[in-house]
């Protein structure tokens, strides 16, 4: 499936989407968080065809010494270079615009990348953006250069407050993050397609099952990003797998 707006100029058919000016053929874009091993995290990546890994920099860096993710960091470069995959660092833990944009910044410099998944915690239980201090601190990382993908939910003007702003990625809630409870607002979801034709959207969070990626993208979605319905499963090999192709 191929949104319009996102169609690149390719000679021959195959499916593509973009985030900014990169052209991207898999839909699934995978987290890196909570595996119970690197081996499984490594063979899930490979399994999954993902081109897109999201990496929370600020749990990297709260490691003592750094020793106990190396090794799931290590892999995760490895993974990215020998499928021609992108970084995506995250903001995940920040409360507020500013302390996200300093790790934005952070991340820029240590793992060379212009992306940034920007997420601003607004209520610790659900784990809800903060629609104020999202925009403020999108709107000054657009600035920085950055190309910025918002974590944000599935509310229309908060969206496209953050459009105003600059971004041109939007990554909207199905559910909580974690809650794996699915679309549970599909008319929502639905109304920011419509609404935001020019704007990739990807949904982000609340996914459980295979057959909820595939949902997302029937109501037009450029594609999805998940994690712990892979890294917490009982096999997250097979459940990487199971994205994949679900969302094929």
């Amino acid at each position: 499936m191929s949104h319009p707006t996102h169609t690149a100029d390719t000679q021959d058919t195959q499916d593509t989407w973009r985030i900014g000016d990169t052209v991207l053929h898999s839909r699934f874009l995978l987290g890196t968080a909570g595996y119970p091993s690197p081996q499984a995290l490594h063979a899930a990546i490979v399994a999954s065809g993902s081109q897109v890994l999201t990496l929370g920099l600020k749990r990297t860096l709260a490691v003592p010494g750094g020793s106990g993710d190396n090794g799931f960091v290590q892999i995760i470069r490895e993974a990215a270079r020998s499928q021609g995959a992108h970084l995506l660092p995250n903001t995940a833990g920040c409360r507020s615009a500013r302390e996200a944009i300093a790790l934005a910044h952070m991340a820029r410099e240590l793992l060379d990348t212009h992306w940034v998944k920007l997420e601003v915690v607004g209520d610790e239980q659900t784990l809800q953006p903060d629609p104020f201090e999202l925009v403020e601190a999108a709107r000054q990382l657009v600035a920085d250069g950055f190309e910025v993908l918002p974590y944000c939910t599935d509310d229309l003007v908060s969206g496209q407050r953050l459009v105003d702003a600059g971004c041109r990625v939007l990554m909207p809630w199905a559910a909580p993050i974690g809650s794996g409870l699915g679309l549970l607002n599909p008319w929502a979801l639905r109304t920011l397609r419509a609404r935001l034709p020019g704007v990739t959207l990807i949904v982000d969070a609340g996914l459980g099952a295979p057959s909820h990626a595939a949902a997302a993208l029937e109501l037009g979605f450029d594609a999805v990003l998940l994690n712990s319905a892979v890294s917490q499963s009982r096999d997250p090999v097979g459940m990487a797998a199971a994205f994949r192709d679900a969302v094929a």
